[in-house]
C-alpha cells in the first residue's frame, strides 16, 4: 500500500512503525472474511481493512472524526486478522498506533461525550484500584440484587481449596513466576489456586510477588497507552528481583490476555533506555501455561480421571495474539477429557477486555452465536482459558464456564 505520511509523523517511532505496517498491506481483503465486527456489522470501516484506510487517512493528515474513532472503538482487538493475512500485517500494533493519535486528536476537536468518559476513566481506574476487590466482595454477598446488566459481571463465589505452601515443596523444586492480575484475584480466585495445586504436581512452586497488580493490558487498550507502560514498568519492578535471583524458570501466565501483553513488553518499551533490555528479558521468559505445561503432560495425566464431555473455546488472546493453537486441546484430550467441537472457534466471544461494556449490544451477540456453536453438542461444561471469556461466555448459559485448569483441578484423583 502506497502512503505519503504527513510532516507530522514523518520520521519519528510511531510514523516509522506505522508506515511499514501499511506498505505490507496488500488490501486482498482476506482479513474481512475472518472479522468479527464486518461478518455482524456488513460495513467496510468496520473491518481491518476499512480500519487500516482511516488510520492511514489520519497519518496522511486528514482531520480524524467522530466516525473515525468510533469504527476504531468496534474493533475488538481480537487479532483474528492477522492470522488470516497472507501478507503478515502487524494489525494490532497498527491499531494501537492509530487509536491513540485518534484519541489525542479528537479529545480536542471532538471530545467523547461526558458520561462515555465517566465509564470509560471508570473502568479504567476502578479495575486497577485497591477498592475493586472489596467491592466485589460485596457483588457476590448482595449478587441476586445486582442488576441483571451487571449481574453477569459478578461471578458466584466457590471453594478455593488448600493452596500448596512453600514448606511442602522438595529441595528441589523447580520455580515460576505467576500474575494473578488485577481482577481475577477479586473475581475468581479458584483460578490461581487451581494453577497452583496442578504445577504442583509437577515439582513446580509458583511464586507471587507482593503488589504486582495489573500487567498493563487495560489502561493501554483503552487509550491510556502511557499509563499501561507506566504498569508494565511496576510490574517489571516488582519481578525484577526474583528474576536477577537466578532461580525462576519461567514466568507463567495463566490469564491469556495478561500473556499477550507481558510478550510484547519488549515492544511497548522498547524505546525506554531504562527499561527495554529488562523487558525483553521478561517477555522471552514468559509462557501461557498450557505452553509450560505440554511438554511435561505426560507427569500430569495420570492423576486425571474423568470422562467428562468439553467445550474448549480458545480466548483470541492465545490463538491470534500469541499464535497458540492446539496446544490446550492436546492437554485436555491426553488427560483423557473428551473434547466436543466448536463451529467458527477463531471467532471472537465479543469479551474483548472492557469491550463487553463499553459495546454490549454487539458482545451480547457475539456471545451468543459462541454459545450457540460451544453448546450444540450438549457438553457437560465450557472450558477457557481468560477469565474474560469464562465471565462473558457464563453470563449468558446455565452450563458451567469453567478455566482448564480449574476443571483438571477438580478431576484430580
Amino acid at each position: 500500500m502506497q502512503t505519503n505520511l504527513s510532516a507530522e509523523f514523518k520520521k519519528t517511532a510511531q510514523g516509522n512503525e506505522a508506515e511499514a505496517i501499511l506498505r505490507s498491506c496488500v488490501h486482498c481483503g482476506f482479513c474481512t472474511a475472518t472479522c468479527p465486527t464486518y461478518q455482524l456489522l456488513g460495513d467496510e470501516l468496520d473491518g481491518p481493512r476499512g480500519r487500516i484506510y482511516l488510520i492511514k487517512e489520519v497519518l496522511e493528515g486528514k482531520a480524524p472524526t467522530d466516525k473515525t474513532r468510533t469504527h476504531l472503538d468496534r474493533c475488538l482487538t481480537c487479532r483474528n486478522c492477522e492470522s488470516t493475512c497472507p501478507s503478515g500485517v502487524q494489525y494490532g500494533k497498527l491499531v494501537d498506533i492509530g487509536r491513540d493519535i485518534v484519541e489525542r486528536k479528537t479529545a480536542v476537536t471532538h471530545p467523547r461525550p461526558l458520561m462515555e468518559r465517566m465509564k470509560r476513566t471508570a473502568l479504567k481506574e476502578g479495575l486497577n484500584s485497591p477498592l475493586f476487590a472489596p467491592a466485589m466482595r460485596i457483588g457476590k454477598l448482595m449478587r441476586p440484587l445486582v442488576p441483571a446488566a451487571l449481574r453477569g459481571k459478578v461471578p458466584q463465589s466457590r471453594p478455593i481449596g488448600v493452596i500448596p505452601a512453600a514448606q511442602n515443596f522438595a529441595a528441589d523444586a523447580r520455580k515460576v513466576i505467576l500474575l494473578e492480575g488485577c481482577v481475577q484475584p477479586a473475581m475468581m480466585p479458584t483460578i490461581s489456586a487451581a494453577t497452583q495445586r496442578i504445577l504442583a504436581k509437577l515439582n513446580v512452586q509458583c511464586i507471587i510477588a507482593p503488589k504486582v497488580g495489573c500487567c498493563g493490558a487495560i489502561r493501554f487498550h483503552m487509550n491510556d497507552q502511557e499509563g499501561g507502560r507506566d504498569d508494565m514498568r511496576r510490574v517489571i519492578d516488582a519481578w525484577w528481583p526474583l528474576i536477577e535471583r537466578g532461580d525462576i524458570e519461567a514466568i507463567v501466565m495463566n490469564a491469556s490476555g495478561c500473556g499477550a501483553t507481558v510478550k510484547e513488553y519488549a515492544h511497548a518499551l522498547q524505546h525506554d533506555a531504562q527499561y527495554a533490555e529488562k523487558a525483553k528479558r521478561i517477555s522471552a521468559m514468559t509462557q501461557d501455561v498450557s505452553e509450560f505445561i505440554a511438554p511435561q503432560v505426560a507427569k500430569l495425566a495420570p492423576h486425571i480421571k474423568s470422562n467428562a464431555k468439553v467445550a474448549f473455546h480458545p480466548p483470541c488472546t492465545l490463538q491470534h495474539g500469541q499464535q497458540i493453537k492446539g496446544v490446550t486441546e492436546t492437554i485436555l484430550r491426553e488427560c483423557g477429557i473428551a473434547l466436543t467441537p466448536i463451529t467458527d472457534s477463531h471467532l471472537c466471544c465479543g469479551s474483548a477486555g472492557a469491550y463487553s461494556v463499553l459495546n454490549p449490544e454487539i458482545a451480547t451477540k457475539l456471545r451468543d452465536q459462541k454459545l450457540g456453536h460451544a453448546l450444540s453438542a450438549k457438553p457437560d461444561m465450557i472450558a477457557s482459558a481468560n477469565i474474560g471469556c469464562i465471565t462473558h461466555l457464563q453470563s449468558g448459559t446455565a452450563t458451567p464456564v469453567r478455566h482448564w485448569l480449574e476443571i483438571l483441578d477438580e478431576l484430580c484423583a
